[in-house]
């Protein structure tokens, strides 16, 4: 499935990366199941690149639009598992 990423455009080089790794991780919990620590990890430097909740929200409602995939779910579900746990989303 091809879709377009919710890249903010004042971004620099390295942010864009960091946030493009956030969205494969999150792919990556839909589709096979991922570390509980790589989401949080990949989440705290999306959030200093999205400080913003209202900015989060944003570009999570147009993730999901494009993608079905949530990234508040997806982190929501991370924050509640155990250390260790494998997350997988359905």
């Amino acid at each position: 499935m091809e879709y377009p990423y919710p890249i903010d455009e004042s971004w620099d080089k390295d942010e864009v990366i960091d946030a493009i790794n956030f969205f494969q991780m999150v792919e990556r919990a839909y589709e096979q199941g991922v570390k509980r620590e790589d989401v949080l990890m990949t989440y705290t430097r999306f959030k200093q690149i999205v400080p913003s909740k209202s900015e989060e929200k944003q570009i999570d409602k147009q993730f999901e639009k494009d993608s079905g995939y949530s990234t508040y779910r997806t982190v929501q579900k991370a924050k509640q598992a155990e250390e260790g746990e494998k997350i997988k989303m359905n």
